[in-house]
């Protein structure tokens, strides 16, 4: 009997004359908490397809419990005890949790027809095995992020899971939720359950991953025991470089005030916010989900209408009624979800950064120089470092963090005076987590003010020279981010 759930041996995927993956090896241990890290792109959710038996690879060997297989079906890694639950958890959002639980496997049992207590008996077992407290009548939809991905895992567990793949678990769960998530995955451990733990979150890696393996550009970098591993030697062996972040230190306090913001008020949002921002600050605001945050970015922006209060730009009472009137007033708005708002996924790299400029390039019958946009995509791409194959090509086959690159182009593009970012490096990796942060510290010495809405307070304390939290739709406090421990930070927005 093996000591190994899974061994996948010199694995290569080629897609056209792309090497996906050129002779990897990947080795989990039953029981064990395994990360597999990498920067978009380096071969992770093509080694995932393969072990779950959506790929077949063109070489390679894959072992499960010391059965060898060529390559894997669906089916049979289901068979086998393998289960991966990817980022958008696979859920129907429309259907109940008990519907969500029981209708894989009445589907696979063949079952022709749905009988209630049957499924509600699967249910039942599914949330028993995590001692999970919910209504199973609930529709999916109306559940949070974390206790959907409760539901999947359960899910899982119904096909005797021995090894679980987690892919990139934490990118949509508060530092609470990721918390749950963490006593969850011990929890499994403790069944003798292993777990593929797919991130590029450094701080999370060391918390809850025994072993790591890295990959970068298709091929194994490194392995070996997590507690070898430091913050410079995960990065490097990463990104292939070393980096040095550096906090922002704003210099320029007789600077003029850009924006104030008078006993700001919206409705189920946030009430009587006041504060000024000085030309070439970046200021973080942080707080948990629910606390206002992001409702304050959206009605600066004009997404929403405030109730009551006053926006001041450069000295001048401005009327922010939509994001028209946003964008005219020089705000942009970075949305903490590129994916469904900031980017038309299925339209060319060129359109989504140069929509905003449209009017400045169209004649008056309407039509769109596409000479001007080509070059301005062009520029903007090398400026930003984007990495891309054609300026033409759909901006969904861009990795995360180049789209994130596209959507500040689309914003730098116009004569900005305040810059919001909202989770700006949110399912970033870390090169182009620091290529963003580097650009964002750039543009304040350029004089552009920025505002970096996050709950990552390494994030905040390293890029900001102020911190605002709010609480519970109320500024709660305004500090200094000059010697304020995280500690501190942390206790203030909790």
């Amino acid at each position: 009997m093996s000591d190994y759930i899974i061994k996948a041996t010199n694995i290569k995927k080629y897609f056209g004359g792309v090497k996906a993956l050129d002779g990897v090896n990947l080795e989990i241990k039953k029981g064990e908490i395994h990360c597999l890290a990498g920067e978009n792109g380096c071969g992770k959710s093509t080694i995932i397809n393969i072990i779950s038996g959506f790929y077949t690879p063109d070489e390679g060997i894959i072992e499960i419990d010391g059965q060898q297989y060529d390559h894997m079906t669906p089916q049979l890694a289901i068979a086998s005890g393998i289960q991966v639950i990817y980022q958008d958890l696979s859920l129907f959002p429309n259907l109940t949790v008990r519907e969500n639980l029981a209708l894989n496997m009445e589907v696979a049992a063949g079952r022709k027809f749905v009988n209630k207590k049957r499924m509600n008996s699967i249910a039942e077992a599914a949330v028993a095995k995590l001692g999970l407290d919910i209504d199973l009548d609930e529709t999916v939809e109306n559940l949070t992020f974390g206790m959907r991905q409760m539901i999947a895992i359960s899910r899982a567990l119904l096909n005797d899971a021995k090894l679980i793949i987690m892919d990139e678990p934490t990118t949509a769960l508060t530092k609470r939720e990721v918390k749950t998530l963490f006593k969850l995955i011990k929890q499994l451990q403790g069944q003798g359950i292993a777990v593929l733990f797919v991130s590029h979150k450094l701080d999370e890696v060391f918390e809850i991953a025994e072993c790591f393996t890295i990959f970068r550009n298709g091929k194994n970098v490194a392995t070996g025991n997590t507690k070898d591993l430091n913050q410079d030697k995960f990065t490097f062996y990463m990104t292939g470089r070393e980096i040095v972040s550096t906090r922002f230190e704003y210099t320029a306090e007789n600077a003029p005030v850009v924006l104030e913001v008078k006993n700001l008020s919206l409705a189920n949002g946030f009430k009587d916010v006041s504060f000024e921002l000085k030309k070439g600050e970046i200021v973080g605001i942080t707080g948990l989900l629910g606390s206002g945050r992001t409702e304050l970015a959206e009605t600066l922006f004009g997404y929403h209408a405030a109730e009551s209060g006053d926006i001041i730009i450069d000295g001048k009472k401005v009327n922010i009624q939509s994001i028209k009137d946003g964008i005219a007033n020089g705000i942009g708005y970075l949305p903490s979800d590129r994916v469904t708002e900031g980017l038309f996924l299925a339209q060319p790299i060129s359109d989504n950064i140069s929509i905003e400029k449209w009017s400045d390039y169209s004649n008056v019958l309407g039509a769109v120089n596409r000479k001007k946009v080509d070059d301005m995509t062009r520029q903007w791409a090398k400026e930003l470092s984007i990495m891309l194959h054609d300026i033409h090509d759909d901006v969904g086959t861009l990795s995360g963090g180049n789209q994130q690159k596209c959507v500040l182009a689309k914003w730098l593009a116009l004569d900005l005076k305040v810059l919001i970012l909202n989770g700006p490096t949110v399912g970033v990796d870390i090169g182009a987590k620091f290529d963003i942060y580097e650009l964002v510290k750039r543009l304040a010495k350029q004089g552009l003010t920025v505002i970096i809405i996050s709950d990552d307070l390494p994030e905040v304390l390293t890029n900001c020279n102020r911190v605002m939290v709010m609480q519970s739709g109320r500024l709660a406090a305004t500090l200094s981010t000059q010697g304020l421990e995280e500690s501190r930070l942390a206790e203030l927005a909790n």
